[in-house]
């Protein structure tokens, strides 16, 4: 079977290869060993840090973008998932740099590079109007809000948010019932259980679910502890905690995950398309898989 290319709109590295942290050379390595997963679009994405060190990490990012080959995976642009958040569902995240989502505070670190901001809406103050004028995605995350008028998508469905109730509002539950907003979920059977995964794939319109990785750099490589987000992270072979137990990003690639789901028979190819009708970009290439949705071959052109 044949697909277009994967597009991966939420991770934070792999190959031991931190974004928040990267050299240019770095990033171009990462972008051209990830070509040969089957992911041919990448927006690499930044945790919270402080102004000055995500304005350098978004410098780098940008100056690599410049500087690669065919036989790389093509930048498309950043993911900001820092910054803009709420302490309450901040995750890993280090809250001591969380900024409100003002226009103001945006423009400290504002480029043209930034494709996607996720941010709590139930602080925003003006962003989200900002964001839209320029035709940035918005997504709700790390936060509590049910109201997401305005936000084009939900970050990591179910984790770092308020979850699915049957009084009042949440986020998770606006994210499920409305059929305009896409939304990420991660598929590595960690994150999210199989029967939340079938309930989320059930619910939502085949055409708005983006399944990610939200991958931390720890991924395909050989550590077993790293720091990420200002924090000290352990890799025990399935899951990355901190010391404390808060569950980090994941430690799956998303081919990976996309194999996972097809073997519980809750994948649907259709998945695959949506990143680029969400972003209204095309990549020229295919990936050709086998039955059991292994990568046979991965041309970019």
């Amino acid at each position: 079977m044949k697909t277009k290319l994967l597009i991966e709109q939420h991770f934070h590295g792999c190959f031991g290869i931190d974004f928040n942290k990267a050299s240019v050379d770095d990033v171009l390595y990462l972008s051209k060993e990830i070509l040969k997963c089957g992911i041919g679009g990448i927006f690499p994405t930044l945790v919270t840090d402080t102004i000055q060190n995500t304005k350098h990490a978004i410098s780098v990012i940008k100056e690599a973008s410049k500087r690669q080959t065919p036989d790389m995976a093509r930048i498309l642009g950043i993911h900001l998932e820092g910054i803009f958040l709420n302490p309450e569902k901040k995750g890993i995240h280090n809250s001591e740099y969380f900024l409100k989502p003002t226009k103001e505070n945006y423009k400290l670190i504002e480029d043209t590079s930034i494709k996607i901001v996720t941010l709590a809406p139930e602080f925003d103050e003006g962003l989200i109007t900002y964001l839209s004028d320029k035709n940035i995605k918005i997504q709700a995350g790390h936060c509590m809000g049910g109201d997401l008028t305005g936000c084009t998508g939900v970050t990591h469905l179910f984790n770092a948010m308020s979850g699915i109730t049957h009084r009042g509002e949440s986020t998770a539950l606006s994210s499920l019932i409305s059929d305009n907003i896409y939304t990420e979920i991660i598929g590595d059977g960690v994150h999210v259980s199989d029967q939340a995964l079938e309930l989320t794939f059930k619910a939502k319109p085949e055409d708005k679910l983006i399944l990610i990785s939200d991958c931390l750099p720890i991924t395909k490589s050989d550590l077993k502890a790293m720091i990420f987000a200002g924090e000290k992270v352990y890799y025990d072979g399935i899951k990355a905690t901190s010391k404390g137990g808060t569950l980090a990003g994941s430690t799956t690639l998303l081919p990976d995950i996309i194999k996972r789901l097809a073997k519980r028979n809750l994948f649907n190819p259709e998945y695959i398309n949506n990143p680029y009708k969400y972003h209204n970009i095309d990549l020229e290439g295919y990936v050709e898989w086998d039955d059991a949705w292994n990568i046979i071959k991965v041309i970019k052109k």
